[in-house]
């Protein structure tokens, strides 16, 4: 992946993340599991096009697409998460059709339509109504974020960061429909949701 890019040398989340990443004792390099949500959505008929994976770290859900043939746009704010993906890229053949993107979601744009949009383990509700306009008609968005009922668990997780009663789903355009809304453990919700 090379350098970080000047504006994230010191972002307390690529920092955070990379000490993550490479400290797990190679976990993550030995998982590469697709997240359910990518099984779902890629499982779906769908439109030919690309797909996005927002705060996609290690990504198997990106692998997966890339396997079943899509180009895939891999964002993340971790450089050591983009590397670790981008080898198993190019161990599994189909680094040619990932594009890793070091970049912090707060800032980042979406500039192209993809017929997936994939974001497992991160919330902003800018973000999130940034990208629903980056899924083609006919396409699918699939989120999971921590709710509030997280906290209980976890009361250090900023309020920000947490989904509040019936997000995402209400902050969709209306030409969605959800197909499929569940609460899993560990204090998520996860959304399945097409574009017509």
């Amino acid at each position: 992946m090379g350098e970080a890019q000047d504006e994230l040398g010191g972002h307390p989340d690529r920092l955070r993340w990379n000490a993550k990443y490479a400290d797990d004792g190679g976990r993550a390099e030995r998982s590469f599991v697709p997240h359910p949500l990518a099984d779902a959505a890629l499982a779906m008929a769908l439109p030919a096009g690309p797909m996005l994976d927002l705060a996609c770290g290690p990504s198997g859900s990106a692998l997966l697409a890339a396997a079943g043939g899509r180009r895939v746009t891999a964002v993340d704010v971790s450089d050591v998460a983009l590397d670790l993906l981008d080898r198993e890229a190019r161990r599994r053949g189909v680094r040619d059709l990932l594009t890793p993107v070091h970049a912090d979601l707060g800032t980042w744009r979406a500039e192209s339509a993809f017929a997936v949009v994939l974001c497992t383990g991160f919330w902003d509700r800018a973000v999130f109504e940034g990208v629903t306009g980056a899924v083609m008609p006919g396409g699918a968005l699939g989120w999971e974020a921590f709710t509030m009922d997280a906290r209980t668990e976890r009361p250090r997780l900023p309020v920000e960061w947490c989904l509040e009663p019936g997000e995402p789903a209400s902050l969709l355009p209306g030409d969605f429909t959800v197909v499929r809304l569940e609460e899993v453990p560990g204090g998520k919700r996860r959304m399945l949701a097409r574009r017509a």
